[in-house]
Order: structure tokens, then C-alpha cells, then sequence
């Protein structure tokens, strides 16, 4: 069961007993090649492109590939007789890529990872990747994980991790979230930049527009990777090592 960082963090989401019923099919991800001519010649068998971006993320301004790749595995549709939530299920998992333009052409693959990016295996709440979850701007990659459910939960929004490539991999530099409960209005976000060690905390109401603004310092110096993240629904932005 997942934790959420919605409403800082605190909230559980209630599971139906029926989803201990679903069994999702253990995934054994395939290795990527490390170089390929295009974006197509990343992709392993029984998977797809899903989506792709091509910008520069390295500064040698030539334009490099990011991609999400998504198995097409029938066994991984899975039936929900429950009547509670999606049916079938989808729980088809997916990769994020990275690969740099080299000198002579074609492209080395940096990154391969497929933890950050939720499976979606629970019927009650929605694919956490909607269209365009996954960009580039300013020369950092972006992904955006959207929280909603239809059970279990009055919490939505959104929650986006911005990792910029230094120091050979891809560090955390920005985390912001933002959530709404359904029922009262009340609404939060946070806002973290890992560069400057500022932490910046909004609460307020929907229903009178007020919010309180307040600001700390991160509790740590630790620096963290695309990879040591994990799963990008589970992650405590604000833990001290």
C-alpha cells in the first residue's frame, strides 16, 4: 500500500479488501541497448513508445531523447469483478529513458529506470501519468504525477520532481506538490528547491481563497537521484538522510 505526500505527506489510502483479491503479475523489465539510432531502436520487444521528447539535457545543445516505454503484456490486463473502480485493469508497467545524442550520430543510453513512474495497479485510483507527464523545460526533465481516486480518498492533485543532469547522473533539484480535499476545500502544497535548501509550505481554503505561507530549511544536505527516488508515489520529499 502506498503512502501519499498529499496534505503533507499524512494521508492513507483505504484499500478495499477486494483489491487483495487482484493478483498483479510480477514484471521482469528487460535491458535496454546502449546505443541505438533512434528512439524505435530502444524499444524491446512486447513493449511500445508510449511517449517521447527530444531537447537538449546535457548543455552540448544537441537535442536528446527521453522516453516512457510501456509493456503490452495481455496477462497484465487484469479483470476487477468487484464493481469498485477500473475494469479491467491495465496494470502494464513502464520505463523512463534517457539517451544523449552522440558526436557521430545516433544515441547512448544514460538512464534506465522504471520505479519513479507508479504502476498502476490499483483499480480506485487513476494511471498517475497523464499526457504530457513527462517533459523537458529549462534543460531539467520533468515528471508529473497526478493523484486522483474514486474511493478510499478525498485528496486530488499533483505532485512533479524536476532532475537536472550533474555530476553524472540526475539529481532531485526541485519537488512540488500540490493537493485539494474534495469534501472541505482545503487545499496545501509544497515546494522545495533542493539547490538552495529552501522549503516553502501554502495552506489555505478553497472556499475563502486565504492561504498561510511559511518557509524552513531542508532538514538535509543529501542530494538525491532519479534512481534513489524510487517509487514517485512513496517518496518523503522532506527526509532528513
Amino acid at each position: 500500500m502506498r503512502w501519499g505526500w498529499l496534505l503533507g505527506s499524512a494521508f492513507v489510502l483505504a484499500a478495499p479488501s477486494a483489491w487483495a483479491e487482484l493478483r498483479i503479475p510480477a514484471v521482469r523489465y528487460p535491458g535496454l541497448p546502449a546505443q541505438a539510432a533512434s528512439a524505435e531502436g530502444f524499444v524491446p520487444a512486447g513493449w511500445r513508445l508510449e511517449s517521447q521528447v527530444a531537447d537538449d539535457l546535457n548543455g552540448d545543445g544537441r537535442p536528446d531523447l527521453v522516453l516512457v516505454l510501456r509493456q503490452q503484456d495481455p496477462a497484465n490486463v487484469i479483470r476487477n469483478d468487484d464493481g469498485l473502480g477500473e475494469n479491467p485493469l491495465d496494470t502494464n508497467p513502464r520505463m523512463l529513458a534517457v539517451a544523449f545524442a552522440r558526436d557521430g550520430g545516433g544515441y547512448a543510453l544514460v538512464l534506465q529506470n522504471h520505479s519513479l513512474i507508479p504502476r498502476h495497479d490499483i483499480p480506485t485510483i487513476d494511471d498517475m501519468l497523464e499526457e504530457g507527464g513527462v517533459s523537458v523545460q529549462r534543460g531539467a526533465l520533468r515528471v508529473t504525477l497526478h493523484f486522483w481516486a474514486n474511493a478510499g480518498s478525498w485528496s486530488m492533485g499533483n505532485t512533479t520532481y524536476t532532475f537536472r543532469w550533474q555530476n553524472g547522473r540526475f539529481e532531485l533539484i526541485g519537488f512540488d506538490s500540490d493537493s485539494v480535499m474534495r469534501n472541505s476545500g482545503a487545499s496545501e502544497s509544497l515546494s522545495i528547491n533542493y539547490s538552495t535548501g529552501k522549503v516553502k509550505r501554502t495552506v489555505g481554503n478553497m472556499q475563502d481563497d486565504k492561504e498561510t505561507v511559511t518557509w524552513e530549511k531542508l532538514p538535509s544536505p543529501r542530494r538525491w537521484t532519479l534512481d534513489e527516488v524510487a517509487d514517485g508515489s512513496a517518496f518523503d520529499p522532506l527526509q532528513a538522510r
